[in-house]
């Protein structure tokens, strides 16, 4: 009976694995957090390059290396 509380009491006290989960958790929901801003914000970026391109477009400047404005 003896040995037997004893061993309990070692399972107790190592709680090591809970905390490798939480962490787990936490870096799931923090790439699930970025993934979910670098798509909100991508159209976003995406639109004002393209708008900025076509200023530069009818102004007439262009790249030296390829005369024109990437896509």
């Amino acid at each position: 009976m003896i040995a037997y509380m004893r061993n309990v009491r070692r399972h107790q006290k190592s709680d090591e694995g809970a905390s490798a989960v939480e962490y787990g958790l936490l870096v799931a929901a923090i790439a699930a957090v970025i993934v979910v801003v670098v798509f909100a914000l991508g159209g976003l970026v995406k639109d004002k390059f393209s708008k900025t391109c076509g200023n530069i477009q009818s102004s007439g400047v262009t790249s030296a290396a390829t005369g024109k404005c990437a896509p």
